[in-house]
């Protein structure tokens, strides 16, 4: 084998090699304590993307003025959350208070790297359709034009 053969070759694994590879990302969601019902629920939507996409989510809720007094319904927020997202991911870490701020981190419950070929499986399944549905329609204006 020869010396261009074989970078050539070495070349193509590492390539693929970082295809393959992917870094979590640590994503975060911000919220306050009198969170309306709406803006709770595409909260709770954006974490369960991310938990998909094989990212960590941080959810911290701020506590300003006198509802830093009461913390446990911001436990109560949070727990709401981990129950809402239970079947995208699991509680990293419980809810603690962070001075002004209480924080919660869930983990994914699939990997980066198997999330991310779940995507790219998804995205070449869906232009394997696209383009067997345009030959679809293109035959029978074929055979329309054919006939006249």
């Amino acid at each position: 084998m020869d010396y261009g053969k074989y970078k050539y070759e070495a070349n193509l694994k590492a390539r693929e090699a970082r295809k393959n590879q992917a870094n979590t990302v640590q994503k975060e969601i911000r919220m306050g304590l009198k969170i309306d019902t709406h803006d709770y629920e595409t909260k709770r939507r954006n974490v369960e993307k991310f938990l998909d996409g094989g990212d960590k989510v941080k959810v911290i809720i701020r506590f300003r003025g006198r509802e830093q007094s009461r913390p446990e319904r911001g436990v109560k927020l949070l727990q709401r959350m981990a129950e809402d997202v239970a079947d995208y991911g699991f509680v990293e870490s419980h809810p603690r208070q962070d001075g002004r701020n209480m924080v919660m981190v869930f983990g994914p419950h699939k990997k980066k790297a198997q999330a991310m070929a779940e995507a790219r499986k998804r995205k070449t399944d869906a232009e394997k359709a696209a383009a067997r549905g345009k030959d679809e329609t293109s035959a029978p204006e074929a055979e329309a034009g054919a006939e006249s």
